[in-house]
This record gives C-alpha cells, sequence and structure tokens, in this order.
C-alpha cells in the first residue's frame, strides 16, 4: 500500500514539474517572440542601411558618390540636402526639389531646421520609406539612416536559439560594487564609463562565476557577456542578457535562456558595447540565441 501511495505521488510529483517546466518554456519563447517583434518594428535593428559620421561644417546628403554622407541607392536623390554641424548643434539646410518630413511635419524646400543640439533636441526626418536622426556616440556625431523596405528586413526569418533548458534559469546574488563606474569599450573603440550595479554570483553545475552588471536606471539590469560559444555557436563579440533587479538581500536571478544578440550582429551600422576582460566566462553557455551569422 505504502508502495502505491509513493508511486503515486512520484507520479503526480512528475506531472507538476511537467506542467512548470511547459509553463517555463512558454514564458521564454514569449519572451523572444516580442523580441522578434521589437527587431522588425521601425525603430528596430533590422531596418538600418547607414551610420553617416558628421565633420564640422556642411555635410551633403544623397546617392550621388560625390557628397558626405553617401546613400548608395538608386532611388534615392542624388542631393537631398545637408547637415550642418557646428557647435553642439546640427542644421538640416532641406534640397530645392525633394521635401522631407521632420518629426511628421512637411518641411519647406530651401528652408533649414535644427534637428539636433545638447539640450535633447533629436528629430525624426522621412522621406518617402527612408528615415534617420542624428546620434551622439562621445565626441562623434552622425546620421542613424532606415530603409523601411530594407533587404535585411523582408529577408529576416528569425534567429536560431539553444533548446531552452530550465539548468540555465540560475538564482544569484548580486554584490555591492567595489566602484561607482565601469568602464566599457564599444565597437568604435571608444571606452565610456557605465553606472556599476554590482557584481553578480551565481553557480553552474557546483563551479562558482561571476559577471559584472551595470545600471542603465531602467526596469531592470544589464549585462554584456561572452563566453566560451562566442565566436562559435553564438556571435563572436558576445551576448547581452537583463535581469530583475535584487531584493533588499540582493537576491535575483539569471536566466541564460533570455541571452541575447547585439544589434551588431544584424548590422555593421550599430556601435554596441564590447564584453569586458572579466565577463568573459570560462565555459559555454549553450542557451539563448545562436549567431545570426550576417555580421
Amino acid at each position: 500500500m505504502k508502495k502505491i501511495v509513493f508511486l503515486l505521488l512520484s507520479l503526480l510529483s512528475f506531472q507538476l514539474i511537467q506542467a512548470q517546466d511547459k509553463e517555463y518554456v512558454q514564458s521564454v519563447n514569449q519572451w523572444h517572440q516580442m523580441r522578434i517583434d521589437y527587431l522588425k518594428k521601425p525603430d528596430g535593428w533590422l531596418n538600418l542601411e547607414g551610420l553617416f559620421w558628421l565633420h564640422k561644417g556642411r555635410n551633403s546628403f544623397g546617392s550621388n558618390s560625390m557628397v558626405d554622407c553617401h546613400y548608395d541607392n538608386k532611388d534615392f536623390p542624388a542631393l537631398l540636402g545637408s547637415f550642418i554641424y557646428e557647435g553642439d548643434s546640427v542644421i538640416w539646410e532641406n534640397g530645392k526639389t525633394d521635401a522631407i518630413e521632420i518629426d511628421h511635419v512637411k518641411a519647406a524646400l530651401g528652408k533649414s531646421y535644427n534637428v539636433f543640439d545638447e539640450k535633447g533636441k533629436e528629430s525624426l526626418m522621412d522621406w518617402k520609406q527612408f528615415s534617420w536622426v542624428v546620434i551622439k556616440r562621445e565626441d562623434k556625431v552622425g546620421i542613424r539612416f532606415r530603409n523601411l523596405k530594407a533587404k535585411s528586413l523582408l529577408n529576416f526569418k528569425g534567429i536560431d536559439r539553444f533548446p531552452i533548458q530550465s539548468k540555465w534559469y540560475i538564482k544569484a546574488k548580486l554584490v555591492q560594487p567595489a566602484q561607482d563606474f565601469l568602464m566599457i569599450t564599444n565597437v568604435l573603440g571608444q571606452t565610456v564609463s557605465s553606472k556599476n550595479a554590482g557584481k553578480l554570483l551565481f553557480e553552474i553545475e557546483g563551479k562558482s562565476f561571476s559577471l559584472d552588471v551595470i545600471d542603465e536606471n531602467g526596469p531592470t539590469l544589464f549585462i554584456v557577456f561572452a563566453d566560451q560559444s562566442s565566436g562559435k555557436t553564438t556571435y563572436g563579440a558576445g551576448r547581452f542578457i537583463d535581469i530583475p533587479k535584487p531584493d533588499k538581500d540582493g537576491n535575483t536571478e539569471i536566466d541564460f535562456n533570455n541571452a541575447y544578440n547585439p544589434p551588431c550582429a544584424f548590422t555593421p551600422f550599430a556601435t554596441c558595447p564590447l564584453p569586458p576582460k572579466q565577463n568573459r566566462l570560462p565555459i559555454s553557455i549553450e542557451a539563448g540565441e545562436k549567431n545570426y551569422g550576417h555580421h
């Protein structure tokens, strides 16, 4: 009788674990679908087709090979206009033959508009299916350019992932940082300081590991990491992962099933941070997104 009861309890326990695992897999898949939906949005990473760094003064913009900001596309005007970069501002000087929209309002031909400054002005500019905005990366100011009908977007078929395994959902503890800032280098070779959230401590198969964590003042914390799969089955320059902010005792979790590729995996026109030396794990994390394969 006891043996039968034990077997029934074991079966119920197994069914409960199966149900929990199924619910967990569904939650990871839902997260991944939201990730795919974001990549395909107008402000996602799949439609980028240009990143033009400005020099001081006038920067002509068009498809003519002689302009400063050259976008090689036969459907784009030879000269659409010019960016005038002076001081901390960028002025758009509209061309005389093709009107664009600035923040969804049609701009007058031949007129000039302030589209970027240090006070927070960042105007969205559009012409047909193309859009662009001024960005700043430390001492560099440039134009991030999008084609909403880009082949990289239209041909996108999704991202390969490792099988979802609950073993990669790991309890962790965030300890106070030794210093307030982390120095992070990006693909442009610029090293910038990021707010240090602390050091994340966790175990994988009985071995202890740690990752430095960045606080971007959002609802979650951010990690840039690499591992032994980087450059093989996963993106060579590492991956990103977000974790919940810890409780008052520092308890949180890291779910490597939600590890995702940086924008640079999809486009050469992004400015991604690279993993610091201390965030290069000496093991292979076979979880989350695999290498997209284009860059």
